[in-house]
């Protein structure tokens, strides 16, 4: 079963029957169904795009007394805003951070499962999926997209050059730009969120970790 697929289009098509909403979505020429808890407000011209979809082969629809070739099982859609800020980290997940003038010079986290953030991407491959703790300053924060606060961290190691020394975190913490947090969470190597949204390494869910 794929995960993390995503889909995005211009609505041509679009009806609610029993607990879905069926959207025919256009881009490029090409068309593609997506279904997804019955929604409203989806009109035709909408631009939509959705994270997280699982495609579904031959899948008859009761409701509308069809069958659907292929359709693409997703949650709710992005908000324009959720969808602006996964399309301008598309092309990697330093991206649109302001450098620091400063040199930025922060303790690094102690303990056996303890990285910085240059050592998180040179071992992301044997740490993909494991909890880490990392010790950061708050570059940027981008609150309340898809139900998380997006932070991107640097710690003074890694460059731009190398793309090795910004990590973007996923958390229900809310620091302020300028903190320099300790974070504990599940790293992860080149997630994809679909639709082109992809980071080379990613830390999920993470909890703040007081000294």
């Amino acid at each position: 079963m794929a995960v993390n697929t995503g889909v995005t289009g211009k609505v041509v098509e679009t009806t609610t029957a029993g607990e879905y909403t069926y959207i025919n979505l256009e881009k490029d020429g090409k068309k593609a169904w997506v279904a997804c808890s019955a929604t409203k407000g989806i009109a035709v011209g909408q631009q939509l795009s959705f994270v997280g979809c699982t495609p579904m082969m031959n899948f008859e629809s009761k409701a509308l007394k069809r069958t659907f070739d292929l359709i693409m099982f997703c949650g709710a859609p992005l908000s324009a805003a959720e969808a602006d800020f996964l399309n301008k980290k598309s092309t990697g997940s330093s991206g649109l951070v302001p450098e620091s003038k400063e040199k930025i010079v922060v303790e690094a986290a102690k303990g056996a499962n303890a990285f910085t953030i240059a050592e998180l991407y040179a071992k992301s491959g044997e740490l993909d999926k494991k909890q880490v703790v990392v010790t950061g300053k708050v570059m940027k924060i981008s609150p309340k997209i898809m139900g998380k606060n997006w932070l991107h961290l640097q710690d003074g190691s890694g460059t731009a050059f190398e793309k090795n020394n910004d990590l973007v975190v996923t958390t229900n913490e809310l620091p302020k730009v300028g903190d320099v947090v300790t974070l504990s969470g599940t790293l992860a190597k080149n997630k994809n969120f679909g639709s082109g949204y992809k980071y080379d390494v990613i830390l999920e869910l993470a909890t703040a970790q007081h000294k």
